[in-house]
């Protein structure tokens, strides 16, 4: 037999179980696969949250029938939003708006008796910028009836009122031509907006585009 074929036997004989070198290629597999599982599980680090189907009022009750699950990465703020894992306490309100697809954090939600605004309709004439939306702020102003047939000097009676829901009213002929604004109210100015309205008092809505009260 020939060296050359003594050569190439050697080199076609099956490796060995004992061969080092398929020991570390095997070990070389076993770690990049490891690591892809790793890397994807760190990757997938999601969790279950609740988010509402539909805008959410202040004041409206939360039910499942409102919400939906969604798949986030919530990581350490996890504790602060509302989860299918810690369930949906009893008799629980939005004391915020939230809008459609947002999650719900917890500073959101509350007891309806601890509600400190409730929505007041108001119902005005004028015509209110686009941007004056649910959620966004306005100012109230206030005329009183006078002893003339008219109205006294206008006041401003609740600046920076959060708009809660804006719906088309109509006249009497049933053309759409009024606006219904409800508005969030504190029990602090309940009484003084309340009375207006039980006055006839000229009430007009200002689109207040800093959105915060004064």
């Amino acid at each position: 037999m020939s060296v050359n074929a003594v050569a190439d036997g050697a080199r076609l004989r099956k490796p060995s179980w004992k061969d080092p070198r398929l020991l570390v290629g095997i070990l070389l597999v076993l770690a990049s696969v490891a690591g892809v599982i790793s890397l994807v599980g760190a990757a997938d680090q999601t969790t279950e949250a609740y988010a509402a189907r539909e805008p959410i009022a202040v004041g409206e009750r939360l039910t499942t029938d409102k919400l939906h699950r969604v798949k986030v990465r919530l990581d350490d703020v996890e504790e602060h939003y509302l989860t299918p894992e810690t369930g949906l306490g009893e008799g629980l309100v939005a004391v915020q708006r939230i809008g459609k697809d947002q999650l719900l954090p917890r500073e959101s939600l509350g007891q309806a008796d601890g509600l400190g605004r409730k929505p007041v309709a108001v119902t005005i004439d004028e015509s209110l910028p686009a941007q004056a939306v649910p959620g966004s702020r306005v100012d109230v102003w206030v005329a009183l009836p006078d002893t003339r047939n008219g109205f006294g000097q206008p006041a401003l009676l609740l600046p920076g009122a959060e708009i809660a829901q804006l719906t088309p009213g109509s006249t009497a002929l049933g053309s759409s031509r009024s606006t219904v604004v409800m508005v969030l109210v504190p029990d602090s100015q309940m009484p003084n907006l309340l009375g207006a309205q039980a006055n006839k008092a000229k009430i007009s809505v200002v689109w207040n585009p800093g959105g915060v009260s004064r």
